[in-house]
Order: structure tokens, then C-alpha cells, then sequence
């Protein structure tokens, strides 16, 4: 129970549970850094992998946030649960190539990555996503994370 005036109580989150955070979810904000040195931040679907400690995003390139990336190297995720916790994972970012052909290693990827829900909802076949991967000028953001942080508020 918070004292008075100090608000709920909050509780530090450990790596472990805030790679779970990110685990149960599949929509977060990422934030990369602009030019001016101002952050961009941008509603994302991403699909992470605990072992490798590494998030992917499907993206264009023709997005803003792929030209931060490729110039900072660096991008943080910040991914909300209804029960007012949060997690953040940061880290060493990468822009993938250009899926350039319909099945190549990078169109396999996105293929991987995409959950099937959002595939289905599209109505196409694999091949018929491969190549629309390849007409959007897909690319893959990756993010290897350094490091979490987050919090859990606790009104009990």
C-alpha cells in the first residue's frame, strides 16, 4: 500500500520479466532518434525472439524511421500492458536489404515474422505475400537488445 500522497507502489522489472512484457504483446512504440536529435516514434508490430535477445519489424524503405536507423544505430521499444506495467527494451539496430525477390532469404523472413493472423487477414498465399513484400520495398529493422527496463504499479 502507497503512503499518503506517494502514489501506488511500483516494482522494478528484472530482464526476465520484462523480456515477457514484450513476449505477450505484438504491438509496441518504437522510437528512433531524427536529425534534430528529437525522438520519432512510431506504433509498431514486431515479432521478438528471447533467445537472441533481437526484435524485427517489418517495415518499407522509404520510412523515416529507416533512415534514423541506418544513421544511429540505435532504437528503444516501449510496449504497454493494461494492468500498468511497461517494459523498454534499447539496443544496436540494423536496416535488412531490400527484399528484391519474391522468396529470396529476406521475403523468407518476413514470411517468419508476420504473424499468420495479419497473413490470413490479407488473403493471400505465401507467394502472393512474397511478392507483395517485394513491390512495398520491404526491409527488416532488427534491434539487439542491450538493455530492459520497466515497471509494474501495484494498487493492492
Amino acid at each position: 500500500m502507497a503512503e499518503e500522497g506517494n502514489g501506488p507502489a511500483g516494482a522494478t522489472l528484472d530482464d526476465d520479466a520484462a523480456s515477457e512484457v514484450l513476449a505477450t504483446r505484438r504491438i509496441g512504440v518504437l522510437a528512433t532518434t531524427k536529425k534534430s536529435g528529437h525522438p520519432h516514434l512510431t506504433t509498431m508490430m514486431y515479432d521478438w525472439d528471447p533467445e537472441r535477445r533481437v526484435l524485427r519489424f517489418t517495415t518499407t524503405l522509404d520510412r523515416a524511421k529507416v533512415g534514423h536507423v541506418r544513421r544511429s544505430g540505435k532504437a528503444a521499444l516501449h510496449v504497454a500492458v493494461d494492468d500498468w506495467t511497461f517494459a523498454v527494451a534499447e539496443g544496436d539496430a540494423t536496416v535488412s536489404e531490400v527484399t528484391a525477390t519474391p522468396g529470396d532469404a529476406i521475403g523468407r523472413e518476413l514470411l517468419a515474422i508476420v504473424p499468420e493472423e495479419y497473413k490470413s487477414a490479407l488473403g493471400l498465399t505465401d507467394e502472393e505475400f512474397l511478392e507483395l513484400q517485394v513491390r512495398e520495398r520491404r526491409v527488416i529493422i532488427r534491434l539487439a537488445v542491450t538493455k530492459f527496463y520497466g515497471n509494474r504499479i501495484s494498487f493492492d
